[in-house]
């Protein structure tokens, strides 16, 4: 059994069916999945008249799952078909999303329907995410897993950037409970290109070589926690995520409520990070192939974090713009590093903790984001709007250290493929 087709090394990804059919199923999710998170919301206005707390509380609902089941994500996944988990994971999706227009037609539309949606896809979506990660590597090699990335973060970038838009407007056109309907397609479609993909991976683990799930989790995480350049990797991004929430959420509040500036202005501040995030996919090739992989983790992190100290600064007239084009420079080499973190630790990781080693990477760089929102709300009501945005420019421009007092520092090139290396700590 082939593990992926032959790839010729000047080939473009593109060209290469089993990718392309994972760039189409990410592209077209990866649009819905924006559709559904204006539409979600919204719903709940409209329908219910939902107060901040419970927008609040929806918005939540769609996030702790990675903290939920972040860690034990990876060992179950080890124990499955990475492409048939992708496939159900975009099933399941399709289904919940299904749920709220069906019952907003029948007029038994509730709260807690939406707070189970939103958690229920939340937890799929982990599943997803692990999975995919953890499949790539067999679709077009270790050897292509920077420009694979790279354009996926593409995808990624393109769909935040234009996907809210393309959301308000169906939006309008249609009402909310109906686009969701969209979305539901859009794993539908997510789905067959998944089951079109003809790389097959190694069977999973027997029952013979199934540890405790316990034993399963600790063991990725000491793996990670010991190996001299996964560690520092994965707390600069976890730092910066945090940080950047911060950063984001108290500049929203600077913007739309202190300053009380027009509602396109609020909208530029929203696209500065999807556009940022586009432009540092479209460069994170060449730059990782300019600097090297391990140099990418921090140089571009020590060359843009501290134009984020020109975002506390924000106000009325020209010092809007320079805090906004900060927001890009930023989303940039976050998009460059995030690439450049993925691609290494798909490639450094043994292909018998892959799964466990993304699903911990996972849980620890995007647990900090509703951490990073509740040391938002609480920073900026007890010592104020602007004070946290100085709080998290300050922590953003020092996330590049980790990787600098790391060997990261000088590294240039991936390491050799481990695939076959036993599972032991560094």
């Amino acid at each position: 059994m082939r593990l992926r087709p032959p790839l010729p090394a000047p080939a473009s990804l593109l060209r290469h069916r089993d990718f392309r059919l994972v760039f189409t199923a990410n592209l077209v999710s990866g649009f819905g999945s924006q559709v559904s998170l204006v539409a979600l919301p919204l719903t709940a206005i409209l329908a219910f008249d939902a107060s901040p707390f419970q927008v609040g509380l929806l918005a939540a609902c769609g996030t702790v799952a990675v903290l939920l089941v972040g860690l034990p994500a990876g060992p179950w996944v080890h124990r499955m078909r990475r492409r048939r988990v992708m496939i159900v994971g975009d099933l399941g999706r399709a289904a919940a999303l299904a749920s709220i227009p069906l019952a907003w037609w029948a007029g038994a539309l509730t709260m807690v329907q939406l707070y189970a949606v939103a958690l229920v896809h939340g937890v799929l979506s982990v599943f997803f995410d692990v999975a995919a990660q953890s499949y790539l590597p067999y679709v077009i090699g270790r050897d292509r897993l920077v420009e694979g990335n790279a354009r996926l973060g593409l995808v990624d970038s393109l769909a935040r950037t234009a996907g809210p838009s393309l959301g308000g407007v169906v939006i309008s056109l249609l009402t909310a409970p109906v686009a969701i309907v969209l979305d539901t397609v859009s794993y539908l479609c997510s789905a067959a290109a998944a089951a079109a993909v003809a790389t097959r991976e190694p069977a999973p683990p027997g029952s013979a070589e199934k540890k405790k799930l316990r034993t399963e989790i600790a063991e990725g995480l000491r793996w990670l926690w010991r190996h001299p350049m996964l560690r520092p990797a994965v707390l600069s991004s976890a730092s910066s995520n945090f940080f950047g929430t911060v950063s984001w959420v108290m500049l929203i509040a600077m913007v739309g409520q202190v300053l009380r500036l027009p509602a396109w202005m609020i909208g530029l501040v929203y696209s500065a990070g999807g556009v940022g995030g586009l432009i540092g996919a479209l460069a994170a090739g060449r730059v990782i192939a300019r600097v090297g992989l391990g140099r990418a983790l921090w140089l571009v992190l020590a060359l843009t974090t501290p134009c984020q100290l020109l975002v506390p600064l924000v106000g009325r007239g020209w010092l809007f713009w320079p805090a906004l084009v900060s927001q890009l420079g930023i989303w940039a080499s976050i998009g460059i590093r995030n690439v450049a973190q993925l691609s290494f630790r798909q490639q450094a990781t043994p292909d018998a903790l892959l799964t466990r080693i993304n699903a911990t990477a996972r849980f620890l760089v995007w647990g900090t984001l509703p951490l990073g929102g509740l040391a938002a709300g609480l920073l900026g009501e007890y010592l104020g709007v602007r004070t946290t945005l100085w709080i998290a420019a300050a922590g953003l421009s020092l996330t590049w250290l980790p990787p600098f007092l790391s060997p990261l520092r000088t590294l240039r090139a991936l390491p050799p493929t481990p695939a076959q290396e036993a599972v032991a700590v560094p």
